[in-house]
């Protein structure tokens, strides 16, 4: 199955039947009285995540969504049925925001969440209701409400503990494939990897994190070039980030500025991040090449340097992310705390 993380649907909550109008006419009841029962209230339409779904494929393949409408309702008090709701089901990591203004109008990070996206239009009173000393045979009711309308736009974010950050051919599929079971397509190519994969990393029982092999970044990205925003979109879901640096790269250190400006340019609370710089490829690397890398600092640190084909450094990196995870999860939230500690 293909991975399909955007999708745009057209939505409509039911209008609210009618009130309606009516008198009794009883045997024994001179004067009768109005006895119009209220409308129905519309269907909303709901938005929930449920875990069993890893993308928005059958979300993008039903375009409309229309809840039912009210029924009006009839004499003897009688309410009108209100309308069924319509409940779309998404993954979770969905945001939902509105097509027109780009207002984000509901982010779903949790199993079981479950979200209003339009309200039903209420029901509209009977004549019965509107009944007084003064006014004993009102002959007008309320029309139903209209429901809501309008154009949504999902994004699927990637729920990740750790985000995998490179340019293409940095290493990042090989590093998923040597650290999970995630079987990722590896090839000497630029963009090997066009959509994300996600790999579990158990360090012991009972001790386990997520790690996002996300499509390859290039400078341009964060205004839409190659890959562009649907690579971001999913690294700003991570809650930690590994950088990837090709150590066979004559400018490592440009390369690191390079992608930390994509980031910043396309959102600044990625920065806050905390993060992890490794440089890859250390089996290929000559003794001048790792001693020229040692020297470097990223962050004011020297990079890991591991080899994903001979397992060089992998389980020292892979120590240090548990030891992020593990922070973050005993961790209160606190933005601020956590912005010194990306530090």
């Amino acid at each position: 199955m293909s991975f399909i993380d955007t999708a745009t649907i057209a939505i409509r909550s039911g209008n609210g039947g009618h009130g309606a109008v009516s008198f009794r006419r009883e045997k024994n009841v001179p004067k009768g009285g109005p006895d119009g029962g209220d409308g129905g209230n519309g269907g909303s339409v709901l938005i929930r995540t449920d875990a069993n779904l890893s993308t928005l494929m059958d979300v993008r393949y039903r375009r409309e969504y229309h809840a039912e409408h009210g029924r009006p309702g009839a004499g003897g008090l009688k309410s009108g049925r209100n309308g069924e709701d319509v409940e779309i089901l998404v993954p979770i990591g969905t945001a939902v925001y509105d097509d027109q203004s780009g207002e984000l109008i509901a982010d779903l990070t949790e199993a079981g969440q479950q979200e209003v996206l339009a309200r039903g239009g209420f029901g509209g009173r009977g004549n019965a209701t509107f009944a007084t000393p003064s006014n004993r045979a009102p002959r007008s009711a309320e029309d139903g409400r209209p429901g809501e309308e309008k154009i949504v736009r999902l994004e699927l974010k990637l729920l990740a503990d750790v985000g995998l950050v490179g340019f293409p051919n940095a290493g990042k599929s090989t590093l998923i494939a040597r650290i999970s079971a995630a079987k990722p397509k590896i090839a000497d190519y630029p963009f090997t990897t066009l959509i994300p994969n996600l790999g579990i990393v158990q360090i012991e029982s009972g001790k386990t994190f997520v790690v996002a092999d996300i499509p390859g970044l290039i400078e341009g990205a964060s205004h839409g070039k190659g890959l562009g925003h649907d690579f971001l979109r999913h690294v700003e879901r991570s809650g930690a980030l590994c950088f990837l640096i090709d150590g066979m790269s004559p400018t490592p250190e440009e390369d690191f500025a390079t992608l930390l400006l994509e980031l910043g340019s396309y959102n600044q609370e990625m920065l806050w991040k905390q993060r992890v710089v490794c440089v890859t490829k250390g089996d290929a690397m000559t003794p001048e090449d790792r001693e020229r890398i040692e020297a470097l600092r990223f962050d004011g640190a020297p990079p890991h340097i591991i080899s994903s084909v001979s397992g060089d450094g992998i389980r020292e990196l892979v120590l240090r992310l548990w030891q992020i995870v593990s922070s973050r999860i005993d961790a209160a939230p606190d933005a601020e705390s956590g912005r010194e500690e990306s530090r």
